[in-house]
């Protein structure tokens, strides 16, 4: 197994083909090909599959990919330490949160101290977050959890109420307050499975026996907004989330015990990774 031959995987594998692997490489690709196919020859393994239009990674593949990040993110670290005192930050730090409420003012900080970091921000639920950080597809997660797993380093970003949501029209007497109990007559709109605010409410419920039946089950919490400004039913959301939109009434619950913690999380094992480091610092 030779350092080209590995480097030579993990870019096809992130490129998404041999052509694009090439170009990132200044290779050909008949001379990228033969190190990969060296490779799965020298270990009777078979990395990706292939056909005419496309390549995919085997599970043997998706595995190596794993390990790969890692190995081409120590040797960046190693570069790094070696260049730090003299050179700015630069490269791509990637997040994924479940509300970009929570980054505004970290990010802004980062950007003015780091400005020539490229930053990516995607949305996902906190099962969707956890799995991108181990997968190293991402950096930096935002979820409503302070308990995430041993392998995370833990940020605490604060803890607001649970509050339910409704269109303005949707109430001819809109209620001061209201419990979980009421809410459970009226069609209800929850977000989908492995998000912390659903299991939260659900936990909650049980807790109280009150059966809560979702008439809509809708993935991402701006699509729950639209669905519920159009009168369509209830929604849920942290206070400190639920915004400005004037289509929208808060209804405050009878619950105080129904909270949200957020945390700003990532891989104890990238603490060292200087972009992680920075961000975390800013």
């Amino acid at each position: 197994m030779r350092y080209s031959q590995i480097r030579a995987f993990h870019h096809v594998a992130i490129c998404g083909g041999f052509s694009r692997a090439a170009q990132a490489l200044s290779l050909t690709q008949p001379a990228l090909s033969e190190q990969v196919r060296k490779l799965e020859a020298d270990h009777d393994v078979l990395l990706f599959n292939r056909d005419r239009k496309q390549i995919t990674l085997t599970a043997a593949g998706e595995r190596l990919l794993i390990i790969t990040r890692q190995f081409f993110e120590v040797e960046g670290q190693i570069a790094d330490i070696l260049s730090e005192n003299r050179a700015a930050l630069d490269g791509a730090l990637r997040i994924m949160a479940d509300s970009a409420f929570h980054l505004t003012g970290r990010l802004n900080r980062f950007r003015l101290r780091h400005p020539h970091v490229f930053v990516s921000v995607q949305t996902g639920n906190t099962a969707d977050i956890l799995t991108a950080l181990r997968t190293y597809d991402v950096d930096i997660g935002v979820v409503g959890s302070l308990k995430p797993g041993p392998d995370m380093q833990v940020t605490r970003l604060g803890t607001s109420p649970i509050v339910a949501f409704a269109a303005l029209s949707f109430f001819d007497t809109p209620p001061t307050a209201t419990t979980l109990r009421d809410l459970a007559t009226h069609p209800l709109i929850f977000r989908e499975k492995g998000s912390k605010t659903r299991q939260e409410l659900e936990a909650e419920s049980l807790r109280q026996g009150i059966t809560l039946r979702p008439a809509f089950e809708v993935e991402g919490r701006e699509a729950v907004q639209e669905i519920v400004a159009s009168g369509a039913g209830i929604g849920f959301v942290s206070e400190a989330e639920f915004g400005n939109d004037p289509r929208l009434l808060k209804l405050p619950l009878d619950c105080p015990q129904l909270t949200m913690s957020e945390a700003l999380i990532h891989l104890k094992q990238r603490s060292d990774v200087r972009v992680i480091r920075a961000f975390m610092n800013a």
